[in-house]
């Protein structure tokens, strides 16, 4: 191994195994890249997980204007307008890209996209594959192109640790394997490892998604935004797995209906009904559990019983927990779906540390603000990660400093964490929830444990809903349940929230007299 790390030095360093971190290997290519995946391609990327699909105005009755509107109208006021603009305006051609890689999108008889409808879209613009298996056909293809590339040296079972930074600039990349730690030196590191689902019980995302990325940024020093919206998709399926399978917009788009055990559609008086933006449906099949309610995605006229033929993944799960979706309604209830937050970037990725750039779910680029539109985050990621290639082919890989020996901090385990932060940071959130909440997470996030990792962002993200008090998005406070006036990101370092964090807990009086 160690010969085979000396031969990648200066090379760019992609970590992270999903849909952003492959496509911004291919975007490189043929320029050599490192491409670092902690567990086999795909295995623990949410995007395998995809089902509705990737947004992209490709209709005739549509345009990237239309797109945007729908974008902005969701995200709630918080969407970098311009920057949107720019994503969804490239998401026709991301398409394109994809299919001539490989993709097998859905397609009607004469050629054209098959497109569905999702929640909070003006039109019918998600290309989707295989009915509800969209993200596992994109990853199959990219997963497959990433093979066949010769520049890319994928280095699968190898995770990332740590950024070695001097003076605000990527010097390397602090890994481990299972023979032990293993440093590359390298001036240009991009992370692209997903979201934060896996510091809660309930998510949709694989375990192994809990913020590793957002934690190798915070060390770094890089500015973090937006880290208190987190998206809870309100139709996750009620049972005991984990992943918990997703059932996705698109049910809803074809006509199903969200109903209770009594069979009362408690959404029909809402605008939008079953198709309001997530956050609004997500609040309401909460509220109505909250009220002793059971809560159910009802298909049985629409789609009826083309279900099976429509959503083959979902059918199949349904079955093995002896659901006919043609005859009986889905049990659901929301889960964790998706982190709009993450690390601030620019349009072309790059963050605030020199040589660190971010594509996917784990940057903030200001397309999808307080609250992700549906599908459009297989779009961002495939997008941008042209932007990010192209940015990172611009910077030479210079001089290679000559890296002292570094201690790999220990595997990071999130399981003492999410109870804390299911607890304290779910669908309704107060302050006295999350203070408690930061009151737990502050003495984990300080240590060296394998907690520590996992209880630093969860404490960012806990510092950031405290301080934002209003209600937006996917932040709702219910002592501030309305809207501020005006509509401001929050930015937030690792410096600043364990300051910010330490002020909240030492204002308890039980722990100001236990640290006096």
């Amino acid at each position: 191994m160690s010969t085979d790390i000396s031969d990648l030095t200066g090379r760019p360093v992609i970590i992270g195994g999903g849909a952003a971190g492959l496509m911004t290997a291919l975007e490189l290519a043929p320029e050599p890249v490192v491409l670092l995946s902690k567990s086999p391609l795909g295995a623990e990327a949410s995007s395998m997980w995809a089902q509705g699909g990737f947004s992209a105005a490709v209709g005739a009755d549509d345009s990237p204007a239309l797109h945007l509107a729908d974008t902005l109208a969701a995200g709630a006021g918080l969407c970098d307008e311009a920057a949107a603009s720019r994503i969804v305006h490239g998401a026709p051609d991301a398409v394109e890209r994809l299919a001539k890689l490989g993709v097998g999108f859905d397609r009607r008889t004469d050629g054209s996209w098959r497109l569905g409808l999702e929640a909070a879209h003006g039109r019918n613009r998600i290309v989707h594959a295989t009915g509800d298996g969209t993200g596992r056909e994109i990853m199959r293809a990219l997963i497959a192109a990433v093979r066949r590339t010769p520049s890319i040296t994928l280095l699968e079972g190898v995770e990332a640790r740590r950024l070695l930074v001097e003076d605000n600039a990527i010097k390397g990349v602090l890994a481990a394997n299972d023979r032990g730690p293993l440093t590359i030196a390298t001036n240009r590191v991009v992370i692209a490892t997903g979201g934060i689902g896996g510091l809660f019980a309930d998510s949709t995302n694989p375990g192994g998604c809990f913020g590793q990325g957002l934690t190798l940024a915070a060390h770094a020093g890089a500015k973090l935004s937006d880290l208190e919206f987190v998206q809870f998709h309100p139709t996750a399926f009620d049972g005991p797995s984990r992943p918990m399978p997703l059932l996705t917009e698109a049910i809803r788009g074809d006509g199903a209906l969200l109903i209770d055990e009594t069979g009362q559609r408690f959404m029909a008086d809402q605008p939008g009904a079953e198709l309001a933006p997530r956050d609004i449906v997500a609040r309401a099949v909460w509220r109505h559990r909250a009220a002793g309610h059971r809560t159910f995605l009802d298909a049985r006229q629409h789609p009826g019983a083309d279900f099976a033929q429509r959503y083959p993944v979902i059918s199949a799960f349904c079955k093995m927990a002896g659901i006919d979706p043609a005859h009986d309604p889905i049990p659901i209830r929301p889960a964790v779906h998706y982190h709009m937050g993450g690390i601030a970037v620019d349009g072309a990725g790059r963050s605030s540390v020199q040589g660190l750039w971010a594509c996917g779910e784990a940057a903030r680029t200001g397309l999808h603000g307080a609250n992700r539109l549906a599908s459009n985050s297989l779009m961002e990621a495939i997008v941008c990660a042209r932007w990010v290639a192209e940015s990172i082919g611009g910077v030479s890989a210079g001089p290679c400093a000559m890296l002292r020996e570094e201690t790999a901090p220990p595997a990071a385990d999130p399981s003492a964490v999410r109870p804390i932060l299911t607890q304290g940071l779910g669908v309704l959130r107060d302050r006295n929830g999350i203070e408690r909440a930061i009151q737990s997470l502050y003495p984990l996030a300080r240590g060296t444990g394998a907690a520590s990792d996992a209880a630093l962002v969860g404490l960012m993200i806990a510092v950031a809903a405290v301080r934002r008090e209003e209600s937006r998005g996917g932040h709702f406070r219910a002592d501030f349940p309305d809207s501020a006036s005006s509509a401001v990101p929050s930015f937030l370092t690792r410096t600043e929230a364990l300051a910010a964090a330490r002020d909240i807990v030492e204002s308890i009086p039980s722990v100001r007299s236990a640290l006096s």
